[in-house]
C-alpha cells in the first residue's frame, strides 16, 4: 500500500538514487555532479527545519518525493516557496506526482504559505503537463540561462497560488509544528486518495 509521509534522514540514500539520474543523464537539474548521500541527508535536514519534504513509499522503498524550499532569501519573500517533485522511473505514470503535490500544497497552506513557484528546464513536456494540471501558470522564461552537456538551456517558470492572500500575514509555521495536526492528516489523506483512486482502476 502506497503511503505519503515526511522525509527522514534515513531516506537520504533512496532519495539520492531517485535524483541522481536527473543530474547525470539530463539537463533537468543544473547540478553538474550528483550529490552524495551525505549531502542529500544534509539537504533533507536543512529543508525540514521549516519546509515540508514528503516521500511516497510502498512500504519497502521510496517511489518518489516532493519538497518545498525558500523561494528567495529576503524576508518579504517568506510566504513564497519553490517546489520540486521527482519520481522513480519504475513508478512514473502512476500519478504519484499529482498525489505528492496535492499533499504538499495542503501542508504548505496549513503552514501559512501563499504561492509556489517551479522552474523547469525546457523542453520538458512531461513536467510542464504535470505542473499545469496542478494549477500552475507560466510566468516567464530565462532564455539560455544554463550551460550543461554541451548546450545552453532555457528555464521556464510557473506559479501556483496556494491560498488567498491575507492582510498582515503571520510568519509561516515551521513544519515540525504542523506534523500530526488535523490539517497535516487532511493534506496527506488528500494525496493518498489520488493514489488509491489510480490503483482502483
Amino acid at each position: 500500500m502506497l503511503q505519503i509521509r515526511l522525509a527522514q534522514i534515513s531516506d537520504a540514500a533512496e532519495i539520492q538514487a531517485i535524483y541522481a539520474p536527473s543530474v547525470e543523464h539530463s539537463p533537468i537539474s543544473f547540478e553538474l555532479a550528483a550529490p552524495s548521500v551525505e549531502e542529500m541527508a544534509a539537504r533533507v535536514t536543512k529543508t525540514i527545519r521549516q519546509h515540508p519534504w514528503l516521500v511516497c513509499t510502498d512500504g519497502s522503498a521510496i517511489c518518489g518525493y516532493a519538497y518545498a524550499s525558500e523561494h528567495r532569501e529576503r524576508k518579504a519573500y517568506q510566504w513564497a516557496t519553490t517546489v520540486s517533485v521527482y519520481i522513480d522511473q519504475t513508478w512514473r505514470r502512476h500519478r504519484l506526482g499529482r498525489a505528492l503535490y496535492t499533499a504538499l500544497f495542503g501542508v504548505l497552506a496549513a503552514q501559512g504559505y501563499y504561492a509556489a513557484y517551479a522552474g523547469i528546464t525546457l523542453p520538458n513536456a512531461g513536467s510542464v503537463g504535470l505542473h499545469e494540471a496542478m494549477g500552475f501558470t507560466p510566468i516567464g522564461v530565462y532564455t539560455q540561462v544554463g550551460f550543461k552537456a554541451g548546450a545552453w538551456h532555457d528555464v521556464g517558470w510557473w506559479q501556483r497560488d496556494i491560498q488567498p492572500r491575507q492582510e498582515n500575514p503571520a510568519d509561516p509555521t515551521p513544519i515540525g509544528q504542523i506534523v500530526g495536526t488535523p490539517a497535516w492528516h487532511a493534506a496527506i489523506a488528500a494525496g493518498e486518495q489520488i493514489i488509491a483512486k489510480t490503483h482502483e482502476r
